[in-house]
């Protein structure tokens, strides 16, 4: 790769990203990511939040150095869906390692929503169940969405159950994915192999007695860092992470509960720990910026071909 003035920097768009980024490239490279991150071959700080004076909202700035080199800059604003605007809006700076050049701005909509339930379906794929034929899925937004895609990559359902707290936009959802729609969180739960919360929920919305021993769950809803989706029961199974740091310092479900984090994904994949055969698993994902960097990057590559 070579310099490039900052005049001659190429902006790529959402449909130009949809194009070409696919799940199961996607999905390897956040097991790659999360690998290196936890070999410590990866540099970032904890994600850096300032809140937007006057508005239910943040920006966020999340720097990466690993086999990519980028930052995100990302706002979320938590009342934008009644203005129908997306609530996590982004751009990606993507860097040439080898000399610091920028190489490419990136929308980061779309690969934040992508690379968020690629890393699901990254630890679904190591730590879920061989044989899982119902997946519930509580939430009715993108994420929703997004996890029945990813998800479906990486295990076979036979049912999907979808529950929302919006029963008309939990209805809607459902009808998109080919899932049966529950009228509560409990009916969707009980007996399912795999459940993906991805709630904006600030009080918990899943209850530990519901789950099916030897499930995976993933949670991705995130709203502040003392917002949580799920009961302190629920985690006490086994918790994995991204990042231990990053989950102290802003996953509500690990801060509220005081649980124990029994590994980061990334020493799972490398196998420097294994979760015993049969162990419920909480999958409890804040999101972190080498995430975005590999995704970015692998938008970037197959854009630019």
């Amino acid at each position: 790769m070579s310099s490039q003035g900052l005049e001659a920097l190429p902006f790529i768009g959402e449909s130009q990203i949809a194009a070409k980024l696919e799940w199961l490239p996607l999905i390897d490279a956040m097991e790659a990511a999360m690998t290196a991150f936890s070999a410590g071959e990866v540099a970032q700080p904890v994600r850096q939040m300032v809140p937007v004076p006057g508005e239910n909202a943040i920006i966020a700035a999340m720097p990466a150095v690993g086999e990519a080199m980028a930052v995100k800059v990302v706002t979320l604003f938590h009342d934008n869906g009644a203005l129908g605007l997306p609530t996590h809006q982004a751009v990606i700076l993507v860097f040439d390692k080898a000399n610091g050049s920028p190489l490419a701005v990136l929308d980061g909509r779309l690969i934040t929503e992508m690379r968020t339930a690629a890393g699901s379906a990254a630890a679904a794929r190591k730590l879920a169940p061989a044989d899982t034929p119902v997946l519930a899925i509580l939430g009715n937004g993108m994420q929703a969405r997004a996890h029945a895609e990813a998800l479906a990559e990486v295990r076979t359902f036979d049912e999907i159950r979808l529950w929302a707290r919006n029963g008309e936009r939990g209805r809607e959802a459902a009808a998109e994915i080919g899932a049966a729609f529950c009228e509560n969180a409990e009916d969707a739960v009980r007996g399912a192999d795999i459940v993906a919360c991805t709630t904006s929920a600030i009080e918990p919305v899943l209850e530990g007695a519901w789950i099916k021993a030897g499930a995976f769950v993933t949670s991705v809803g995130w709203n502040t860092k003392d917002g949580r989706e799920l009961d302190d029961a629920a985690m006490a199974h086994t918790v994995i992470v991204e990042s231990i740091e990053a989950a102290r310092d802003q996953a509500g479900d690990v801060r509220r509960s005081g649980c124990e984090i029994f590994a980061e994904i990334g020493e799972i994949y490398a196998g420097t720990k294994s979760v015993p055969t049969g162990e419920t698993v909480i999958f409890d994902s804040v999101g972190i910026a080498i995430m975005d960097a590999a995704a970015a990057k692998l938008a970037y590559d197959l854009v630019s071909g």
